[in-house]
């Protein structure tokens, strides 16, 4: 893998030397297999003399290079070995010489394999074990420390560190407390990580490599140490992406001593949830209230940030449908939909004016003679969310956590890094010091991510809101509950029986009204008699007035000569949509769950014996009967605002408002009770009513 990866960077003109290790333990395997094959069985009952370690070497290195030169051969990259003793750099020449090699070699693309030649070195064994300590005096030590070195001698642009491990943890990796940190500085961290035990491979650890890597670092060249296992990671680190542990002589310019890490920022949203928690209720909503008045009056500061994030996704050529999502302050394009700043205040002072979810009595019960049991509501605890291009859905989720006492962390898109930066100060500018800003946190990099799944010990609930790949490898990395919908594939189910009138205006509602949005309609089904009769041809005939693009399932592609749909499971979101003829309201049925998301679909008829069975038949989120798929959301359905739709079977399905937000806890009120084995308590189990 590593192999594969160099002669890939070779080929793009990159100059490569490679350090490797490796020698000493395969001349040991190698020693002693010959020594058994060549023993006696009396020989073998005697007691085994310790291979000579630097023989081991001498075997071992004509082994190791033989790999090289196979694998690198067999991808048509030429490989040459320059075996070195820490004795070596002491020598001027020497010096000069290895630099004039080595760059005679980079000419020819020929790749430099470094190791140290453990067979002749001067030096107490570094692979023995002295005292309880290696040997680490000398130039070098190790294979990293050589690294390091020849970085620095021959003036390396970049030094990469493989471990087997993802990079530098505060503490031992195998401890899910300790958390990767990704940029190494010198100030902050030093004497303040807990190494955990040496690594599997080489001699060192990863206290031998940080050593070696800070040492080549505050030199001049910038190092990453990262894990060699993972499937091109050399290649990730020099295309930029966020692999390892960085270290780099200026770090501590780049990044305050103070940095708050994505564990750490977790931790300060659920203390801060916990003080917002402790509010009354009234505080609570002045809270709210204040948010909607700094929305209100920023709202020019951020029209104009929104307007920007808007330009340059037109610049970038984004889809009209991520531009429809982005856009905040003006119509969305060819649509009646209006979202502007004055619609969210709306939103958030009708969350403020709800009743108070928290610590709502939802059950009593009487277990004994003066043994009360509540069930009562409370927040999950700390929210991710991570969310494309809809910057509204930052103040939606803001406002629901607020209202529902939950700490907040919050990743949104690039395509609105303006919008959403400017919604963050506004709203965060309104939490009193009492409960503190910290309740949320905006994070600004999608590298950031990664660590943020992990943290299942402090994050609660996430809600990815954006693209089915998204919600897909959301779900698919981490371990804390994920709630929200891949797809947004509605259907909305002509009958026979149906208002034809009816029909064409929630079929044009449910297409055009948003067509971007998770509920617009995607699929239009037509009772097959409709398509014989022409019925349906007054609708077809308006969604193409609209500009909408017709696609056939099998049956419709020939019946109405319209292209046929590649796929019946898909979310256009724009001007676009399926049609598909079948047989009846069953037909239709079958064709939801197999080819639908079950988010939200709709039938249309005038007969309540078809539209009840569809009603009960259709396991998806929400099932209408004569209206629009686009009623499907938070706000339309009362719940002030919606922190997305969820298609799950657990806990919270369909819009998601604050109850979605909320879990229980169980308060008993007893005077002195004990169980004793159940002798000296009599159960009553009575149901009382709630304010008794």
């Amino acid at each position: 893998m590593i192999c594969l990866q160099l002669e890939k960077l070779n080929s793009r003109g990159f100059e490569i030397i490679l350090v490797t290790s490796g020698a000493v333990g395969a001349g040991r395997q190698r020693l002693k297999y010959r020594r058994l094959i060549n023993s006696s069985f009396a020989d073998l009952q005697k007691p085994q003399v310790e291979l000579d370690g630097k023989a081991c070497a001498a075997v071992g290195q004509n082994g190791l290079m033989a790999l090289y030169d196979t694998l690198f051969s067999q991808l048509d990259v030429t490989s040459s070995q320059i075996l070195v003793t820490d004795n070596d750099f002491k020598d001027a020449d020497f010096r000069l010489q290895l630099s004039q090699t080595v760059n005679s070699l980079l000419d020819l693309r020929s790749i430099p394999i470094f190791n140290e030649n453990d067979a002749i070195s001067t030096r107490r064994a570094p692979y023995e074990v002295i005292n309880h300590f290696q040997d680490s005096s000398g130039i070098f030590w190790d294979n990293d420390s050589l690294a390091a070195l020849l970085a620095m001698e021959l003036s390396a642009d970049l030094l990469v560190l493989l471990s087997d491990v993802d990079g530098l943890y505060s503490g031992p990796p195998s401890d899910p407390r300790s958390k990767l940190i990704h940029t190494y500085i010198k100030e902050k961290h030093q004497g303040m990580i807990t190494f955990g035990d040496k690594s599997r491979m080489g001699r060192g650890g990863m206290d031998a490599k940080v050593k070696a890597a800070a040492n080549a670092a505050y030199a001049g060249t910038p190092v990453v140490i990262a894990s060699g296992f993972a499937a091109d990671n050399i290649i990730k680190v020099l295309n930029g992406e966020r692999i390892g542990t960085l270290f780099h002589k200026d770090a501590h310019l780049w990044i305050p001593l103070t940095e708050v890490g994505a564990h750490d920022m977790a931790i300060a949203a659920r203390e801060s949830s916990r003080r917002l928690q402790g509010l009354s209720s009234d505080d609570r909503k002045k809270i709210l209230l204040d948010v909607a008045d700094a929305l209100e009056a920023n709202e020019n500061f951020i029209k104009v940030e929104n307007e920007a994030d808007v330009a340059d996704a037109r610049e970038a050529r984004y889809d009209e449908s991520l531009v429809a999502r982005l856009t905040l302050t003006s119509a969305k394009a060819r649509t009646n939909r209006m979202l502007q700043i004055s619609a969210l205040v709306k939103s958030v002072r009708k969350l403020a004016d709800m009743e108070d979810p928290i610590g709502r009595i939802l059950k009593k019960t009487e277990l004994a003679d003066g043994l009360l049991l509540e069930k009562t509501s409370c927040p999950l605890g700390v929210l991710l969310i991570i969310f494309e291009s809809r910057p509204d859905a930052l103040v939606q989720i803001a406002s629901l956590a607020l209202r529902s006492g939950n700490g907040l962390l919050l990743k949104g898109g690039k395509e609105a890094r303006r919008s959403n930066a400017i919604l963050y100060k506004v709203i965060t500018s309104a939490i009193p010091d009492n409960v503190g800003e910290k309740l949320i946190g905006l994070l600004t990099s999608r590298e950031d991510i990664p660590d943020l799944l992990k943290l299942d010990d402090v994050i609660d609930l996430v809600i990815p809101r954006g693209s089915n790949r998204l919600v897909s490898q959301i779900k698919n990395s981490t371990k804390i509950p994920v709630l929200g919908h891949a797809d947004g594939i509605c259907h909305v189910y002509v009958d026979k029986y149906a208002n034809m009138d009816m029909a064409k205006r929630i079929v044009l509602d449910a297409k055009i009204d948003y067509p971007a949005a998770c509920n617009a309609m995607e699929t239009l089904l037509v009772h097959e008699d409709l398509s014989s009769n022409g019925s349906i041809q007054d609708i077809i005939r308006e969604l193409e007035h609209e500009g909408v693009t017709l696609y056939g399932g099998p049956r419709a592609h020939s019946l109405l000569d319209i292209p046929e749909a590649d796929s019946l499971h898909h979310e256009y979101s724009s001007r676009a949509c399926t049609i598909e003829i079948v047989d009846d309201v069953n037909a239709a049925i079958d064709h939801i769950h197999k080819h639908g998301s079950a988010h939200t679909d709709c039938i249309v008829t005038e007969d309540s014996d078809v539209a009840e069975r569809f009603l009960h038949q259709v396991d998806s989120a929400a099932v209408f009967h004569n209206a629009s798929t686009r009623f499907s959301d938070g706000a339309r359905f009362g719940l002030g605002a919606e922190v997305g739709i969820s298609t799950s079977r657990i806990h919270a399905r369909g819009p998601v408002g604050v109850e979605g937000l909320l879990t229980t806890r169980w308060i008993l009120r007893g005077g002195g009770q004990v169980v004793a084995g159940d002798q000296g308590i009599t159960y009553t189990f009575k149901n009382l009513a709630l304010d008794s």
